[in-house]
């Protein structure tokens, strides 16, 4: 089969394709013939070795596709479902072993490429607006790049609940598109300040959470708009990885929280996964939960997929197209 793998870290040049044996699977392991993989920035980190993984390794954490193999004391699936699946590395294939337990059936309403699309980013807004801080109806808060993938999903989950939402974007085009997934204040910051728009917006209290995804460049100013005893989730370091700080200027700016998930460790069992995929995917086969596609990539142009990723430049979901 054909793959795409690292053998050292570095830059996108890194990725190579390879062929390497079709998988064999172990008795709770499935083998999933990989329709789509989802694109991430997790993906970078393991490239970079900011997340260090054993080498060689064939890169890619999230896909969709159809069971082709499944050992002998699986229960969870059989040959033939639509599956899709997250947090195990290794979609950038045209074949991947998964344990059992991590897949979940894909319903008869939601296409293969959307299953791709909303597994890692999909259950990332899930897990952040319904359990690291559970929004409530009248609250509000700021989603930092909410025309990206995971943003305007976070957009559509928050405003789901009735909270009040305040997105930051770098474009015209990008405001269209949070606006569009329902965000009701629009700051674009490379032309406006978002600390001062967002206290002017919030007559000077500031918002209730901040989802950050982009980290270095925000992390300060993300604290100064929250509200005392407010949240700073930290799920992402896009611009890079925000510099060592001393917790004790949690105190002065109002006794604010400080988090870094991540969506492992909110899908620590099936029974917690399949809950999450399932609201999710159900959302998404009943038209209350949308995600752009911004492109997909054949699977030899991973690299080509790197680099639009770390340039910033997605309005959207992007997937690697592997059969």
């Amino acid at each position: 089969m054909n793959a795409v793998i690292i053998q050292q870290p570095g830059g996108p040049e890194a990725l190579h394709l390879a062929e390497l044996p079709v998988p064999v699977p172990g008795p709770r392991d499935v083998v999933v013939q990989i329709a789509y993989s989802g694109v991430n920035f997790i993906d970078v980190y393991h490239r970079i070795g900011l997340y260090p993984v054993p080498l060689p390794a064939t890169l890619g954490t999230e896909a969709s596709g159809t069971v082709s193999a499944v050992g002998a004391e699986v229960t969870e699936v059989s040959v033939g479902d639509r599956v899709a699946y997250a947090m195990a590395r290794g979609s950038y294939a045209e074949f991947a072993m998964v344990p059992a337990s991590a897949v979940v059936p894909v319903p008869a309403g939601v296409g293969l490429d959307l299953a791709a699309a909303l597994m890692l980013q999909g259950m990332t807004a899930h897990y952040l607006t319904k359990s690291t801080f559970p929004l409530q109806p009248g609250q509000t808060c700021l989603v930092h790049a909410a025309a990206g993938g995971t943003g305007a999903l976070l957009v559509q989950m928050a405003k789901h609940v009735g909270a009040r939402v305040i997105g930051t974007v770098s474009t015209a085009e990008k405001e269209a598109i949070a606006r569009a997934a329902g965000a009701d204040h629009v700051i674009r910051y490379t032309e406006q300040d978002f600390e001062s728009e967002t206290r002017q917006l919030t007559d000077g209290r500031g918002v209730d959470v901040v989802y950050d995804s982009v980290g270095k460049t925000t992390f300060d100013k993300s604290l100064n708009v929250l509200r005392h005893r407010g949240m700073l989730v930290l799920f992402g370091a896009s611009s890079g990885p925000v510099p060592p700080f001393d917790p004790a200027v949690l105190n002065p700016k109002g006794s604010l929280y400080l988090t870094r998930p991540s969506l492992g460790h909110y899908v620590s069992t099936r029974e917690e996964l399949v809950w999450r995929a399932t609201e999710v995917l159900d959302l998404a086969a009943r038209g209350a939960l949308t995600v752009r596609i911004d492109r997909s990539y054949p699977l030899a142009d991973v690299a080509d997929a790197h680099r639009t990723l770390e340039g910033r430049g997605t309005t959207g979901k992007l997937l690697v197209k592997v059969s």
